[in-house]
C-alpha cells in the first residue's frame, strides 16, 4: 500500500525526487524505493528526502522494519555525478548526515541490493543494519576512479565493518566486489539466489524482527552502534544501563511470562 508521507515532513517530501514510499501494514514493513530508471541514481535533493522518509518511518506505529530497495531490479549505481558541478562547493561537506539516517533510525533497517550498489547507493546500504543481495549483485565505492572520494560516510563505515587493511585495498582502488566476495569479507549479511529469494529473505527477517520486543531492539541497536566508537569500559556501561532500563518495561515482563508459560511473547513496545 502506498502512503503519502508529505504531511509528515512538509515541503521536503513534496514531489519526491526519484523516490517512492510503500507501507505493508500487515507485515509492518515500510519500504523506501529508489526509483529513477534505469539505474536509480540518487539526486542531491533526494538525499534530504531519504532522511525525511526514514525519520517518518521511525515515527510510524505501522512500521516495525524499514527496507530500502531499488526499482526495476537495480539498487542504485550511485549519485548524479554529471550534475555535481552545479552544486555549490560549500554545500557537500555534510552529505553523510542525510545518508546516515538508517543508522540513526531506532528500528531495524534492511538494504535489499540487486544488480548494483555503487557510490552513494552503497554508502546508503552501509548505514543499514542488514545488507541482503542477489547473487549477481556488485557493490563498491568507485569514486577515486573519477578523481574524488566517498563523501557520504562510505570510507569511515568500511573501516568499521571490515578493518583498515581491507578497507584501504577496496576503497583506495575503487574496487567493485561481487556479492559473495562482499559477504566473505563481512560487508553483505546474506546472499539470495535471485530477486524472488531476496524478497523471501526480507519477509522472513522482517517477520522474525517484528516478533521481538521493539524496545529491546531499539536499545540493542543503540548499544551496538555506539560500541565501535567507545572504550570497552564505556561500552560496558552503556550496555549495563540499557539492560537495567529494560527491566522496567512491560515487554520485559511479558517476555518473562511467555518464557515461563512456554509460549511466544506478545510485545506492545511499552
Amino acid at each position: 500500500m502506498e502512503r503519502d508521507y508529505a504531511e509528515r515532513r512538509g515541503d521536503v517530501l513534496r514531489e519526491l525526487d526519484g523516490l517512492r514510499v510503500e507501507v505493508d501494514s500487515e507485515r509492518k514493513i515500510g519500504t523506501l524505493i529508489l526509483e529513477r530508471p534505469p539505474l536509480n541514481i540518487v539526486s542531491y535533493r533526494g538525499r534530504a528526502q531519504i532522511r525525511a522518509i526514514i525519520e517518518a518511518f521511525d515515527e510510524d506505529d505501522e512500521v516495525g522494519v524499514v527496507v530500502i530497495r531499488g526499482a526495476n531490479g537495480v539498487f542504485s549505481s550511485g549519485g548524479d555525478v554529471k550534475r555535481f558541478p552545479e552544486i555549490p562547493k560549500n554545500k557537500m561537506s555534510d552529505l553523510a548526515d542525510n545518508i546516515g539516517a538508517p543508522e540513526r533510525c531506532s528500528k531495524p533497517v534492511i538494504a535489499a541490493i540487486e544488480k548494483y550498489a555503487l557510490g552513494v547507493g552503497f554508502e546508503l546500504s552501509l548505514a543499514c543494519d542488514f545488507r541482503f543481495a542477489t547473487e549477481d549483485s556488485v557493490v563498491g565505492l568507485p569514486e577515486v576512479t573519477i578523481g574524488q572520494m566517498p563523501g557520504s560516510g562510505g570510507s569511515a563505515r568500511m573501516v568499521r565493518l571490515i578493518g583498515m587493511t581491507r578497507a584501504k585495498d577496496i576503497v583506495m582502488l575503487g574496487k567493485r566486489l561481487p556479492a559473495r566476495e562482499a559477504m566473505e569479507v563481512g560487508i553483505i549479511t546474506q546472499v539470495a539466489t535471485d530477486a524472488d529469494g531476496l524478497q523471501e529473505l526480507i519477509h522472513d527477517y522482517a517477520k522474525k524482527l517484528n516478533a521481538l520486543a521493539p524496545i529491546s531492539l531499539r536499545a540493542l541497536k543503540r548499544v551496538l552502534n555506539a560500541a565501535p566508537d567507545s572504550s570497552l569500559k564505556v561500552a560496558l556501561e552503556v550496555e549495563g544501563h540499557s539492560y537495567e532500563k529494560l527491566r522496567w518495561t512491560e515487554d520485559y515482563m511479558e517476555g518473562i511470562n511467555a518464557f515461563s508459560e512456554r509460549r511466544k511473547g506478545e510485545y506492545k513496545g511499552r
